[in-house]
């Protein structure tokens, strides 16, 4: 089931938008946070609940979202959003995704963590082939102004929050061109991939913990 969502998803982005790649890389960025969405709404239910508090997960996946949030804003300022076709499907789809990950996560959190897994993996893949085809032309051109504050100057806690392979400060993109933009997005995607598998662990219940977390306590 998990491969055939990630198989769809794929299809939309690789089909449809083949030959469009700010739209596309716009539809795969909406679609992509929401998992982190779903996360979330689970863990703060649990806590409601009373069942459980998670303050380290609950700020990574906060951190994980807020990271594609400004990969989208990029997407955006480079007007990958134009097209009224574009944002009903990426919203439509974003929408349906957002539910279906946020049952699967209800009863099995693994899976749900495999699921997002497999689509930064699909992310990195798809923007490093983007960076090998579109090297002189990415370079020629600047940084976009979201980037530039997000990256480079701007207030970096939630953007060290998510990497758990990563001690916080340990790496700052540079950020010059547009193809400093695209690889700096492209190793965020792997990124979260290791932060997924992370997730996965047998133990990570008991001893998953944020960067920063790690970090006070060393």
């Amino acid at each position: 089931m998990i491969r055939l969502l990630v198989a769809i998803l794929a299809f939309v982005i690789n089909v449809l938008y083949r030959n469009r790649p700010y739209p596309r890389f716009y539809v795969l960025e909406t679609v992509a946070r929401v998992p982190y969405f779903s996360y979330l709404s689970v863990l703060h239910l649990y806590e409601t609940l009373g069942w459980w508090r998670k303050a380290d997960w609950l700020k990574v996946h906060f951190a994980e979202s807020w990271n594609e949030l400004h990969h989208l804003l990029i997407m955006e300022e480079l007007g990958g959003d134009k097209a009224w076709f574009d944002r009903f499907l990426s919203r439509h789809a974003a929408l349906v995704y957002y539910w279906i990950i946020t049952f699967i996560y209800l009863v099995h959190p693994r899976a749900a963590y495999h699921f997002m897994e497999l689509v930064e993996q699909h992310a990195y893949k798809s923007y490093d082939a983007f960076l090998n085809s579109h090297e002189a032309e990415l370079k020629a051109q600047p940084a976009t102004d979201v980037a530039i504050r997000y990256y480079r100057d701007g207030d970096l806690y939630m953007f060290d929050e998510f990497q758990t392979a990563h001690v916080p400060a340990e790496r700052r993109p540079q950020m010059n061109t547009l193809y400093d933009v695209f690889v700096a997005i492209r190793d965020d995607e792997m990124e979260h991939v290791k932060t997924m598998q992370a997730c996965q662990k047998p133990e990570a219940s008991e001893t998953f913990k944020s960067p920063h977390t790690v970090a006070q306590a060393s």
